[in-house]
């Protein structure tokens, strides 16, 4: 006769090592250590079949953000402390097919049929049908607006004043996000060479930061493209209050249909990503053709610590970046080469981002109620996830990020680059 399992005699089954933090379920069961800092806690039958019918990462985060599985010892804006110490501490064992056949008898067959995901959830790659191609302009304006779009003042809690969603650089240990955000800008503009009068595009522009950056500090004639509708309507807005519209404009629209060219310097900072590998040669390629010559091009993107591909997870491309694609900087590095432009510097600001999101998690923290009033619990769910999730990634060095910069060097050799950087 085969053994019956409640729910935390089944999580017990299932680790390797003794379960370090406490698990309690709803059927009243429970495990680990009651005196632990850390604790899990399933609510209802619905979390449970949502791990039962997508184990791993998925399943949980489907219960997490649905509400039917709670993290004790830790704040939802910011559930970093928890994930650490799960990720140094359990692992996971597969259980043998007899056993693990008695779990699920025991947790009951009909929680293997998978409720509705969360409305949060994104359509998985296979599924979608939006012209049915990958980053197509209709397919990569949908998923643009899936995580972009959530809210302006959702953002405004969450990135603060800069409205910034990429990697500050830090200037000091101490230095606040405000003031890393700045020395971000203005690492780009310095590494652009940007002088007064010259003609910047900033594709993938967001809330327009850059943009206002390189007007408001350098004197230089700026356009900027996105596919967040939300995010153009907040930029022009900006500019306007600062008084910057006779240099400054933001466009609700794909950079692949930007019709100006020659200009001195094109910033990509946080686009790259949703490009797509296969498509680096037509981009790199469409900015080396927007480019003057001697003009220069700043990439800024997260990277991989190595050019092996592979998908981005479950989670991260149904709740966060559907599309999202990551590879290594020697990958971009040969892109940006073949496509004629000649690379002068890279670097690597990893360690930067790792601070940034801690940042973003406390600010998620500090405004949660008022972000759930305006988005839901469930949508500031993932956002404490993925945040804090990133964090660590960044932390323990599976994702970088990496500043690439270019010239389009003329047909004479003539890149304009000085013989010492000056950034």
């Amino acid at each position: 006769m085969s053994r019956t399992y409640t729910i935390g005699q089944a999580i017990e089954s299932l680790m390797r090592d003794p379960l370090p933090l406490r698990f309690t379920a709803y059927d009243g069961s429970s495990a680990g250590p009651p005196e632990a800092e850390f604790g899990i806690e399933l609510l209802n039958e619905r979390g449970l079949s949502y791990m039962m019918t997508a184990p791993g990462d998925l399943g949980m985060a489907r219960a997490y953000v649905a509400g039917d599985l709670d993290l004790h010892g830790v704040h939802p804006g910011d559930p970093y402390a928890a994930f650490a110490f799960m990720m140094n501490h359990t692992k996971f064992r597969k259980p043998p097919p007899a056993e693990a056949l008695a779990i699920v008898r025991s947790l009951g067959i009909s929680h293997l049929k998978p409720p509705p995901p969360p409305p949060q959830e994104h359509l998985p790659r296979w599924r979608r049908t939006v012209e049915g191609v990958r980053h197509s302009l209709q397919r990569d304006a949908e998923v643009i607006h899936h995580h972009y779009d959530v809210s302006n003042t959702f953002y405004e809690y969450v990135l603060g004043p800069s409205m910034t969603y990429t990697c500050a650089v830090y200037p000091t240990e101490d230095a606040t996000l405000e003031e890393a955000q700045h020395a971000k800008y203005d690492l780009v503009a310095r590494k652009l060479d940007l002088q007064e009068g010259q003609r910047l595009l900033d594709v993938g522009c967001g809330w327009g930061g850059m943009i206002r950056h390189a007007a408001r500090e350098y004197g230089v004639k700026v356009l900027g493209v996105t596919l967040s509708r939300e995010q153009a309507t907040w930029a022009q807005q900006a500019i306007k209050e600062e008084r910057l519209d006779h240099l400054a404009e933001v466009r609700f629209m794909d950079y692949r249909h930007v019709q100006e060219a020659g200009f001195d310097a094109i910033s990509s900072i946080g686009l790259t990503e949703h490009v797509g590998v296969k498509n680096y040669p037509a981009y790199f390629g469409w900015i080396r053709d927007h480019l003057r010559p001697q003009g220069r091009l700043l990439n800024h993107c997260i990277t991989r610590h190595d050019n092996r591909p592979r998908e981005t997870g479950a989670f991260i491309d149904r709740y966060v970046f559907p599309d999202g694609e990551l590879i290594g900087s020697g990958t971009i590095i040969t892109a940006v080469q073949d496509a004629g432009l000649e690379v002068q510097h890279e670097e690597n600001i990893r360690v930067h981002y790792a601070k940034t999101l801690a940042a973003w998690c406390r600010n998620l923290e500090e405004n949660w109620d008022a972000c759930v009033a305006e988005v839901g619990e469930g949508t500031a769910r993932v956002w404490g996830l993925y945040m804090a999730g990133s964090r660590l990634a960044f932390e323990r060095n599976e994702i970088q990020l990496h500043h690439v910069l270019a010239t389009k060097t003329d047909e004479n050799g003539d890149s304009g680059y000085p013989l010492r950087h000056t950034f």
